[in-house]
C-alpha cells in the first residue's frame, strides 16, 4: 500500500509539471511551437560527448544534476551513462569538456547516516530541458523520489520520501569535487532552523574557484557536521504523504550575502512545478528562434538537441545587484551581464558566429566581459573558468571572436577592442616571445612543443587582429599583423606538403622523425592532431594556402586524400582524434572547417556530399550520439550550422559559406523582428547539391552569403538536385 501512494504522488507531480509547463505559469498562454519532446539531453552522455545531464536554463550559472565517481576522462561533466553510482546532485557541471572540474555544493538523500553514495538505474530518470527527476531505491525499493529545476542562479529540489522513513536525510557534501577539483577551504552553518549557509574555495581546472551559498528548507531542519565543515547530516521529520523536503539553493561567487539576495530575488516562494515551467519556457524561447521544417523526427530531436547545448554555456557569472568575481580575485560592480566557462579554442570555430545570429541581444555582454578580463588579468581570455584564466588550449582564441563583434558592427568599443588584441598578441608566454622574434616558433626552443598548433592559431588570430585595425584606421597595426598573419607560411614544406615543426635555424625536422598520420609525436609538434589535419588550419587565407600548394589542382588532390588515407594514428594517439572519415576528424574542432573548404576552389558539390555525410554519419539520436566532446557548445554549433546550410570559415567577419542544407526549410529570428529563411527546393537524402540560388528573388551565383545580408532578414531559396552543378563554381561565386 505504501508503495501504491507513492506512486500516486510520483504521477501527481509529473501530471501538475507537465500541466504547467503548458499552461505557461507566469507569461501568456500561447500555441508552443518548440515541444519539450524534440529534444533528448541524454545525447552525448555515453561514448566521448561529455555533457552535462540535469537541470538548468540558458546560459544559467547553475548546472544542477547528479554527479558520479570520477573513473576516467569520460567522466568530465561528472556522469556518464555507463555508470549506475550517485554520490550526489552538484549545483555545477562543465558540459563536454575534456578536463573535469566542478560538482559544487552536493546534496544526497539517504537512506542512514553513514551512507555516502546510492546505486540507481538509468530508466528511473526522467529529464528535460529545466527539469530532472529520479526514482532512488534501497535493495530494489524506492525511497526518495528527487526532482530537480533551476534558475540562473539558483537550484530547487523537491524530495518525497516513503513513509518507511521516519526521517528525511540529505547529505550535504562540500568535499567533493570532480575530476582535478579538490577543497583548499571549506564552510558550512546553520543560521536558522530554514537555512544553512556557507562556502567552498577549491583548486582544479580553476585554480582559485570560489563559491558561496545559501540553503533554505520549506521545513525546518537540523544540520550535523561531519569531517569537520566538509560533510553535514541534515535531517527532518518525514510528514509523508503531507509535505516532501523542499530546498532551494541560491550561489554566488561574491559572498554569502550575494548567494541570499540571488535566492531571494530569483526564487522566493515554494513553487517547484512553477519554477519547472518557467525553465522550460526560457529554453522554449531560445529555441524556437530557429525553426525547421522537416518530416524525420529523428534529425528534428538532434537538431534542437544541439542547438540546447550550444546554451549551456557561456555562463552568466555575476550576481542580481551586478557584483562579479573578476580574473583578477576581486569583487567588481558591472552594469553588464558577465560571462564565464569560455572554452574559446573550440567555441570561436561555429558556436560563437552560430551566437551572432540568433543572440545579438547578448554580444555586447560578452564583448564587455571579454574587454574587462583584458583589463584585470592584461590578456583576452584564452579559457576562462569561474573567474580563473586556465590557459588551456593553444593560440589566442579570444581575438577572432572579439574581432568577429567589432567587424560584425555590434556595440564594441573599436579601439578598446583593438588595444586588448593587441596586448594579448604581444606578449612573450605561449610561445609568442618565439614568434616575434624569428616570425616562427621554432621546436628546438619551445620545451612545451606544439609549436606548429601554435604558430597555426597564431596567425589567424593576427589576421583578425589586422582587419580590426583596417577598420580603426591604425595602419602601424595593420600592416605589422597582416604580415605576421602569414607566418602560416613557415610551417609549409613544400616538398612534402604539409605543416612541419622548424627549428631555429629553419630546416625542417628530418623526415625520419616525422610521420604525418601520428597524433602523438615525441616531437609533440601538433596539438590533438597530426599533419594531415593541421595542413588545413589557415581559415583565414585559404587562397594563400592554395597558393603553396602551387596550383589549385594540387590543393584539391591533396584536399581529396584527407577523406580518403587511412592509417595507424599512434600507440599514444589523442582520444580527441576521433569522428574519422580518411584523415579529416570531426570529433576535434582543428577539422571542422575544412569541408568548407571545396567552396574556395569552386568545388562546393564536394562540401555537399561530406557535409551530409557527416550529418548523417557524426551525429545521432542516441545515447553515443557525438562523434567526439561536445566541447561546450562547438560539436553542436557545427551540427547546427551546416544542417541549416551555412558555416562561417573565416575567423571573423561574417562571411558563410552555402553548403547543403538538411531540411526543407529553416526560419531564422535575427533579431529585430527580422526572419531569414533558407528553403530548399525538391531536398531530399539524394537531392544534396544546389542546382540555382535566389536571394529576396534575385539570382544569387555565390556560395557564400555575407552576415548583413542575414540579419536584414529576407529569403534565401536554393534549388536542389542529386548531381552536381556549375552552381558556385566561377571565379566570381567563391567565397
Amino acid at each position: 500500500m505504501k508503495r501504491t501512494i507513492f506512486t500516486l504522488i510520483l504521477l501527481v507531480g509529473c501530471l501538475f509539471f507537465t500541466a504547467s509547463a503548458q499552461c505557461g505559469l507566469s507569461r501568456p498562454v500561447k500555441r508552443p511551437v518548440i515541444d519539450s519532446k524534440w529534444v533528448n539531453p541524454r545525447i552525448g552522455t555515453g561514448g566521448h560527448g561529455h555533457v552535462f545531464l540535469g537541470a538548468n536554463v540558458p546560459f544559467g550559472y547553475v548546472q544542477l544534476g547528479p554527479t558520479e565517481h570520477t573513473r576516467g576522462w569520460d567522466w568530465c561533466s561528472g556522469y556518464h551513462d555507463s555508470d549506475s553510482v550517485l554520490i550526489g546532485f552538484g549545483h555545477q557541471h562543465l558540459s563536454g569538456t575534456g578536463i573535469g572540474d566542478l560538482g559544487d555544493i552536493a546534496l544526497l538523500p539517504l537512506t542512514r547516516r553513514d551512507q555516502s553514495e546510492v546505486i540507481f538505474s538509468h530508466d528511473d530518470e526522467t529529464v528535460k530541458p529545466g527539469y530532472y527527476a529520479i526514482t532512488l531505491r534501497d535493495n530494489g525499493k524506492p525511497y526518495v523520489n528527487v526532482e530537480l529545476t533551476a534558475t540562473r542562479r539558483t537550484g530547487m529540489h523537491r524530495y518525497v520520501f516513503t513513509a518507511d522513513q521516519d526521517t528525511m536525510l540529505l547529505r550535504l557534501d562540500l568535499g567533493q569535487g570532480i575530476g582535478w577539483d579538490s577543497p583548499k577551504q571549506v564552510m558550512m552553518e546553520q543560521r536558522s532552523p530554514h537555512r544553512i549557509v556557507g562556502y567552498r574555495f577549491s583548486k582544479g581546472w580553476a585554480i582559485d574557484q570560489k563559491v558561496f551559498f545559501a540553503m533554505d528548507f520549506l521545513q525546518e531542519v537540523t544540520l550535523e557536521k561531519l569531517n569537520g565543515d566538509t560533510t553535514g547530516i541534515i535531517s527532518a521529520p518525514n510528514l509523508y504523504p503531507v509535505t516532501p523536503l523542499q530546498v532551494k539553493v541560491g550561489l554566488s561567487a561574491v559572498s554569502i550575502e550575494n548567494a541570499i539576495e540571488n535566492l531571494e530575488a530569483e526564487n522566493p516562494d515554494w513553487l517547484f512545478s512553477s519554477v519547472a515551467a518557467n525553465a522550460w519556457h526560457a529554453w522554449e524561447d531560445e529555441l524556437e528562434k530557429i525553426q525547421i521544417d522537416t518530416d524525420n523526427e529523428d534529425d528534428r530531436t538532434v537538431f534542437y538537441t544541439a542547438l540546447y547545448h550550444t546554451m549551456v554555456a557561456p555562463s552568466v557569472f555575476n550576481d542580481v545587484n551586478g557584483q562579479y568575481r573578476g580574473a583578477d580575485g576581486k569583487v567588481h560592480q558591472g552594469d553588464f551581464t558577465n560571462y564565464t566557462t569560455l572554452s574559446l579554442w573550440d567555441t570561436y570555430r561555429a558556436a560563437h558566429p552560430l551566437q551572432t545570429l540568433i543572440h545579438r541581444e547578448k554580444q555586447r555582454d560578452i564583448a564587455q566581459t571579454f574587454l574587462n578580463i583584458s583589463e584585470q588579468q592584461g590578456k583576452l581570455p584564452v579559457w576562462h573558468l569561474m573567474g580563473n584564466e586556465t590557459d588551456c588550449m593553444v593560440g589566442n582564441p579570444g581575438v577572432p571572436v572579439l574581432a568577429d563583434l567589432v567587424l560584425k558592427g555590434f556595440d564594441v568599443d573599436t579601439t578598446a577592442a583593438l588595444k586588448a588584441m593587441v596586448a594579448s598578441a604581444m606578449r612573450d608566454e605561449r610561445s609568442m616571445g618565439l614568434l616575434k622574434q624569428y616570425g616562427y616558433i621554432p621546436y628546438d626552443l619551445e620545451p612545451e612543443k606544439e609549436t606548429v598548433a601554435r604558430g597555426l592559431e597564431y596567425a589567424l588570430a593576427d589576421w583578425c587582429i589586422a582587419r580590426v585595425a583596417e577598420v580603426a584606421g591604425d595602419k602601424e597595426n595593420h600592416d605589422y599583423f597582416l604580415k605576421r598573419s602569414k607566418s602560416y607560411e613557415q610551417y609549409f614544406d613544400k616538398t612534402l606538403k604539409f605543416m612541419r615543426g622548424k627549428d631555429s635555424k629553419g630546416n625542417f625536422r628530418d623526415n625520419s622523425e616525422f610521420d604525418p598520420l601520428s597524433t602523438k609525436h615525441r616531437n609533440d609538434d601538433y596539438c590533438e592532431g597530426n599533419a594531415w589535419q593541421y595542413t588545413w588550419l589557415v581559415p583565414h587565407d585559404v587562397h594563400g594556402l592554395v597558393k603553396l600548394f602551387g596550383s589549385e589542382k594540387a590543393f584539391i588532390q591533396k584536399l581529396d586524400s584527407l577523406f580518403i588515407v587511412e592509417g595507424d594514428l599512434g600507440d599514444e594517439a589523442s582520444p580527441d582524434v576521433s569522428g574519422l572519415i580518411g584523415q579529416y576528424a570531426h570529433g576535434n574542432e582543428p577539422s571542422h572547417h575544412i569541408i568548407y573548404m571545396y567552396n574556395y576552389v569552386g568545388q562546393p558539390w564536394k562540401a555537399a556530399r561530406l557535409i551530409r555525410r557527416v550529418l548523417r554519419e557524426q551525429y545521432h539520436n542516441s545515447r553515443d550520439g557525438l562523434s567526439g566532446n561536445e566541447d561546450v557548445g562547438q560539436m553542436s554549433a557545427w551540427y547546427v550550422l551546416s544542417a541549416m546550410g551555412l558555416y562561417q570559415v573565416e575567423p571573423a567577419g561574417g562571411k558563410y559559406i552555402i553548403g547543403s542544407p538538411l531540411f526543407n526549410e529553416v526560419r531564422i529570428d535575427v533579431g529585430d523582428g527580422k526572419i531569414f529563411t533558407i528553403k530548399a527546393v525538391n531536398n531530399s537524402d539524394e537531392n544534396i547539391y544546389v542546382q540555382s540560388a535566389k536571394l529576396n528573388g534575385k539570382r544569387y551565383d555565390k556560395s557564400y552569403i555575407n552576415y548583413r545580408d542575414i540579419i536584414a532578414g529576407g529569403t534565401l531559396e536554393l534549388v536542389m538536385g542529386p548531381k552536381p552543378s556549375k552552381w558556385g563554381t566561377s571565379k566570381k561565386s567563391r567565397p
